[in-house]
């Protein structure tokens, strides 16, 4: 029988972290325990399958990645280890045992040679694969690394940091660039958007602070939304991260994807196409919901049916229904017109 998204995946332990292969329907996770595991997904019921499990971390997995190739899944611990597998069987091809001087938080693949980690001592490694070592190491924020994006050259390298600072780091000349001013709370996620001409990023204040590419030093606007904190944020298109899911430029909560009933979401992951997105959270499954009519989505009819303090809008089928909203919470504090006026207008989207 065919869904209209693939099954609940269920783990033994909460998964912390999770990855869509950018290319074929695979969905790697790793755990508290520092297992990872690789699982096939499907929309026909009954036909999701775990294809391996990896054992080797000695703590919890707090990340994993697919290479831009789809062939190798980088996984990242608490027990400062990398650990690079095969995606086809699982098998341990390189690992760096003692990687950083603190609990690793993150993985970005920046191309088929070259990554990035990020510590809970706020240091930033890039590698390259075919020296088999760092070669640039920066300790500029103080606090942890909570996420990373690289700009579509893979030169520019955006640090998340629980210091509250967005770091900015040049990988082709192997240096650090800037830090952003300080914003309220730790930064917990960033993401490019607008073709890669504006910069986003979650905060444990429950504000996203909107960059210009060019004007990294302070944020141009901020997103406040009525949300305990923001934990992680996906692009769904160009102008639509999910955090639920937010329309940038002009700023708006569209409304609800979907909701693991009273657990906060770990982390979010889009799958090719932009069509599935899967979310990971403490009650130990990963959930697929189907995100394929935000592209067509229009920010000017919403804006018009939508009233001030009313019930988020249900984006898929599986929001809707009683219990907890995604973030049940998630609402514009001073109403959608306040915050179109301090957030930005129709204009900056359309010029687009």
């Amino acid at each position: 029988r065919l869904r209209d998204t693939p099954e609940d995946i269920c783990f033994e332990a909460t998964a912390n972290a999770i990855a869509l292969h950018p290319a074929r329907p695979l969905l790697a996770a790793g755990d508290v325990d520092g297992d990872v595991y690789l699982y096939s997904y499907s929309c026909t019921e009954g036909e999701n399958r775990q294809l391996w499990s990896s054992g080797h971390h000695l703590k919890s997995c707090r990340d994993v990645a697919f290479s831009q190739d789809g062939q190798k899944l980088f996984t990242v611990s608490k027990d400062k280890s990398i650990h690079m597998l095969t995606v086809e069987e699982g098998r341990l091809e390189t690992r760096f045992p003692k990687a950083h001087g603190w609990a690793l938080n993150c993985v970005l693949p920046i191309d088929n040679h070259v990554f990035a980690t990020g510590d809970d001592g706020g240091a930033l490694k890039v590698w390259d694969l075919r020296k088999g070592d760092a070669v640039l190491e920066a300790r500029q924020q103080e606090e942890y690394i909570s996420a990373m994006a690289v700009d579509g050259n893979g030169k520019i390298l955006l640090t998340a940091s629980g210091d509250g600072t967005l770091g900015v780091f040049n990988v082709k000349r192997r240096r650090f660039e800037l830090l952003s001013e300080p914003q309220n709370g730790d930064l917990t996620s960033v993401v490019l958007l607008k073709r890669g001409r504006k910069v986003a990023c979650g905060s444990s204040e429950g504000t996203i602070y909107l960059f210009n590419w060019d004007g990294f030093g302070a944020a141009s606007d901020r997103f406040a939304l009525r949300a305990e904190s923001i934990d992680c944020m996906v692009p769904i298109t160009d102008s639509i991260i999910c955090v639920g899911a937010v329309n940038v430029l002009p700023n708006r909560v569209l409304g609800c994807v979907g909701q693991h009933l009273g657990e906060p979401i770990e982390q979010l992951a889009v799958a090719p196409g932009g069509q599935l997105l899967a979310s990971c959270a403490h009650d130990q499954k990963v959930k697929f919901w189907d995100v394929s009519a935000l592209g067509g989505l229009v920010v000017d009819d919403y804006r018009k049916k939508k009233k001030k303090g009313g019930p988020l809008r249900a984006l898929s089928s599986k929001a809707a229904g009683g219990g907890e909203d995604f973030f049940a919470d998630l609402r514009d504090e001073a109403g959608p017109e306040a915050a179109a006026g301090t957030m930005g207008t129709d204009s900056d989207c359309d010029s687009d």
